[in-house]
């Protein structure tokens, strides 16, 4: 493993040899932007209530594991290795601690039925507007909820898929090398809801495409997507709460 840095090669080669806890901490000091990088950029998706340092705390955690269990023989970089190992970890933190408050829940099962009601009156699918409306709520709150619910549900989708595969979770997205069958009923339930996911995506507009792509798979910043595709981001933005609501609705209706 080449890190094209001579002191933290030595840093590794001494890692390697002794597994010194002194040595560890310098790796993890150097590293430790990648913790940043990602707690970042996934706390962009949480409420407000979800403290940023408990999820670099998650992050670090993460750290330490990829530092113990990374191999350098591999052909493959610490860093996509720990970024992995990192992302996993937060992940994982979230899922398990409930993060996601009573209040939006109560709420978002109020949405969920008011865009049951609101179909059958209107014959189509009702905006958020007309959510909001209905439930004397504010627009943006409504959006709000509704991408936090969404989140939510990726989580446990994600925590269906990897349940039996503790070496392999590294975050939303990722694929997992199936070693322990799961029963062909989870198997086909979690397929089903995957490919769900994956045709509501595609129902999607060109613009709303582009910017759940950039946003959610290439991590880019809204002014960066705004940027590419010459909008403001303030336009970014609404592109993206219009997109969540869609594919929010999607899930919902095939739970």
């Amino acid at each position: 493993m080449s890190t094209s840095n001579p002191a933290i090669d030595r840093l590794w080669d001494q890692w390697t040899q002794d597994k010194d806890n002194e040595i560890a901490n310098q790796l993890v000091e150097h590293y430790l932007y990648l913790v940043h990088y990602h707690a970042q950029r996934i706390a962009i998706h949480l409420p407000k209530n979800v403290e940023k340092d408990d999820i670099k705390s998650l992050g670090l955690f993460g750290l330490y594991d990829a530092l113990h269990k990374f191999d350098p023989k591999r052909d493959l970089k610490f860093d996509t290795y720990a970024s992995f190992r990192i992302r996993g970890a937060i992940i994982d933190g979230l899922r398990k601690e409930d993060w996601l408050p009573r209040s939006t829940r109560d709420k978002t099962k109020k949405i969920e039925q008011a865009i049951h009601i609101l179909e059958q009156q209107l014959h189509r699918a009702p905006t958020s507007t007309e959510i909001a409306t209905y439930l004397n709520l504010k627009k943006r709150e409504v959006e709000e909820i509704i991408k936090d619910s969404l989140f939510s549900n990726l989580l446990s989708l994600e925590e269906k898929a990897g349940d039996n595969n503790e070496d392999h979770k590294e975050g939303i997205g990722y694929s997992i090398p199936d070693q322990r069958n799961p029963s062909p009923e989870d198997k086909v339930l979690s397929t089903e809801r995957v490919l769900e996911l994956v045709n509501s995506i595609q129902q999607l507009n060109e613009n709303e495409q582009m910017v759940i792509s950039l946003f959610y798979k290439e991590e880019l910043t809204f002014t960066e997507i705004g940027q590419i595709l010459e909008l403001t981001t303030s336009r970014i933005s609404q592109i993206h709460k219009q997109a969540i609501f869609k594919l929010k609705k999607a899930l919902t209706l095939t739970v």
